[in-house]
């Protein structure tokens, strides 16, 4: 998206590992001073992307990643919350300034500590103590879910900028008692702001103890996990900024954002309808055409109430090449037609074989890229 990609074919580019398609490497010298240190990157293919770092011919995954408390997450909200913060990101590390280099400082067996509760033996949980009850209004939930480290290099290779989100639950599943019945503690949305913002000051000045963070400008967004329903993922709630080596973030912003999946079902009230209107249209026209589809459904984002990228999935029952072929720039022509322009879009075509062609239109662009994936 022009602003937050959260779905499934965009992040098969997922942060920079686009660039990596081709990877080249780069010399990078910081011109304000004497360093000779020089940084082997991916490379990039747009400017709105960040070259990676690689180290000793390897790049260098994630220590946070994935890592999540005692419940599971949904890959939608693994996804939605990397891809989100690296948008937040990069309104403080420019990609025209920065290198991005996934977290290090914060180690996977740290994390974990940090996601679980505290306890006699675990002082440095985030989440709160068992108090021993099972109630659901009771009990003690757990607010954290999920924490993530992005780094930021300059271009001599120093660690300027960091990047931290935490995922925090809306909905607090748990069992009474092994392999027993699921049941779910609600968590308001003040509560979990409140606990949020409690939890980013004790990250915040943990993170400043590290090596190199001291000083350096430390990003914090808050993270609403989708419940596990869901068919998209959550979405960041607030963010504050620290820098001059503040422990504490004294003043947040606010952010306004919403996933939908279309078509609308139910009671569901659409975000904006002429954009819910827009894509049943999409989707008639195609099914009109294309009888042997087996399903047509987008996932849409939008930022303070305007829809900001639609990832679209389409299953087929195509088997012929030929069929494949006409049917991908039949999508792109509907696509241009009803779809809402000035965003970006992603359309991928799958069938139970796997994805068989891809539509894409790049943010403020009027053409389509298509692509049909050949056997050969």
């Amino acid at each position: 998206m022009a602003k937050y990609k959260l779905w499934v074919v965009a992040t098969a580019a997922l942060l920079l590992l686009a660039g990596c398609t081709s990877i080249q490497s780069s010399s990078s010298s910081d011109t304000s001073s004497k360093s000779t240190k020089k940084l082997q990157t991916t490379g990039k293919v747009t400017d709105s992307m960040y070259e990676g770092v690689i180290t000793n011919g390897q790049y260098k995954t994630s220590q946070t990643r994935g890592l999540t408390s005692e419940q599971s997450n949904t890959s939608f909200d693994v996804k939605s919350l990397e891809n989100g913060l690296l948008t937040l990101s990069k309104e403080q590390f420019p990609t025209s300034k920065y290198i991005f280099q996934e977290g290090q400082s914060l180690k996977t067996t740290e994390a974990q500590k940090w996601l679980a509760r505290k306890s006699k033996t675990n002082t440095v949980g985030l989440n709160p103590e068992d108090n021993g009850q099972t109630e659901p209004t009771k009990r003690n939930p757990l607010y954290l879910q999920q924490i993530l480290e992005q780094d930021y290099l300059s271009q001599d290779g120093t660690l300027s900028g960091m990047s931290i989100g935490l995922g925090m639950n809306q909905v607090d599943y748990y069992t009474k008692e092994q392999y027993g019945a699921t049941y779910q503690t609600k968590i308001s949305t003040a509560m979990m702001e409140q606990q949020g913002k409690q939890m980013a000051n004790k990250v915040l000045a943990r993170m400043r103890q590290k090596k190199g963070m001291s000083q350096a400008t430390i990003v914090i967004g808050l993270y609403k996990q989708a419940t596990k329903d869901s068919l998209v993922g959550g979405t960041y709630f607030a963010y504050g900024v620290s820098k001059n080596g503040s422990t504490t973030i004294d003043s947040w912003h606010s952010m306004n954002q919403e996933n939908q999946v279309f078509p609308i079902t139910g009671d569901e009230k659409a975000v904006n309808q002429s954009d819910a209107d827009a894509f049943t249209s999409f989707k008639e026209q195609i099914q009109t055409f294309f009888p042997n589809l087996s399903g047509v459904t987008a996932q849409a984002h939008y930022e303070e109430g305007v829809l900001s990228g639609l990832n679209v999935t389409i299953n087929t029952q195509f088997y012929s090449e030929t069929e494949i072929m006409s049917f991908t720039q039949y999508i792109a022509t509907a696509a241009d037609k009803y779809l809402p322009r000035n965003i970006p879009l992603d359309i991928s075509i799958s069938s139970v074989e796997g994805i068989q062609s891809y539509v894409g239109r790049a943010s403020g662009s009027n053409s389509f890229t298509t692509h049909v994936f050949g056997s050969y």
